[in-house]
């Protein structure tokens, strides 16, 4: 008779015969149905039928087999035997990383050096009033910059502001709240043109405690002017020139220009080509009155650390 052969899959549970039969024992040769109590007589001897290999016993499981539905720990959280030395360089090393950190905080922070905190805004592009500008236009959003303001000054790291200018002016009742704020903070505030403080940005200027201009920068002034509809009635002048009086008033105050002066400056009528009024240089602006010096970020900075050191000692900027 054929010989089957017989294969075994080995599970977590024991060994599994796959053939045509499940068998128990191996008898002479023939593979026989598996019975309770039944022996062959060669295995009642203790030996192996002719052509037969001893089959391992079905019940004894392989060695380095893994249970799949048991839980595995993972590598990284079994726990080795350490030494004592280990240990002891363990806490050393712990010690070390606490020393360290307790240095890092000892050191200064640059912004709470002893020199004074200070805190700077810019003014840039158009001054973005009630209305929307349209996306390819740099503003700056008076509702961003009034916050800010309020911030500085309810900080008590703050120590000084400094405001850098580089604006081709925009809304009026937007740029006048925002130097209305900077000239009514207790800080001491320094203010900086870069490039230009055209239209309302001469208020905005002139705002800070202190102000400074690049020589290449240049300033405007000229009348107030609107868009869209013009209602051709007395009161639309009357209104404008009311708007007018608020600028200059505003610039008087806080500069050294006189209101006369500013308001024929706006009324020259052979400076601009599409316009009427005055351009005035770095230096121009200085020597009329608008800006306090003609400077660089160098001076300024300079100048509100020596108001903040003013402030700290009880003299004042």
């Amino acid at each position: 008779m054929k010989k089957k052969r017989l294969f075994s899959l080995y599970t977590p549970g024991g060994a599994l015969s796959m053939g045509l039969r499940r068998t128990s024992a191996v008898t002479d040769g023939i593979d026989r149905p598996a019975q309770a109590g039944r022996t062959s007589p060669w295995q009642a001897a203790g030996q192996t039928a002719p052509g037969q290999t001893s089959p391992e016993p079905m019940s004894r499981e392989p060695e380095n087999v893994i249970d799949p539905l048991a839980p595995r720990v993972p590598d990284r959280l079994l726990i080795l035997p350490t030494s004592p030395k280990d240990d002891a360089a363990r806490e050393e090393a712990k010690d070390e990383e606490s020393a360290a950190g307790e240095k890092k905080e000892e050191l200064p922070h640059p912004l709470t050096a002893p020199q004074g905190n200070i805190r700077c805004i810019t003014i840039i592009g158009q001054i973005e009033g009630h209305y929307l500008l349209t996306d390819n236009q740099k503003t700056t959003k008076y509702e961003h910059v009034l916050p800010a303001l309020v911030a500085v000054e309810e900080d008590p790291a703050a120590d000084g502001l400094l405001i850098l200018l580089n604006t081709v002016g925009g809304d009026v009742e937007a740029g006048l709240a925002i130097a209305e704020l900077i000239a009514s903070m207790r800080k001491p505030t320094v203010s900086l043109v870069l490039g230009g403080g055209h239209s309302i940005g001469v208020p905005l200027a002139v705002s800070a405690r202190r102000s400074f201009i690049v020589p290449s920068a240049t300033m405007t002034v000229h009348p107030v002017r609107i868009n869209g509809t013009v209602i051709g009635a007395p009161q639309t002048y009357f209104w404008l020139e009311q708007v007018q009086k608020r600028i200059v008033d505003f610039v008087a105050a806080h500069s050294h220009i006189s209101a006369e002066r500013f308001s024929s400056l706006m009324m020259v009528p052979d400076k601009i080509a599409t316009d009427i009024g005055t351009i005035l240089d770095g230096r121009q602006a200085v020597e009329e009155g608008l800006i306090d010096r003609v400077g660089g970020l160098s001076d300024a900075v300079s100048a509100l650390k020596a108001m903040i050191a003013g402030e700290e000692k009880g003299t004042g900027g």
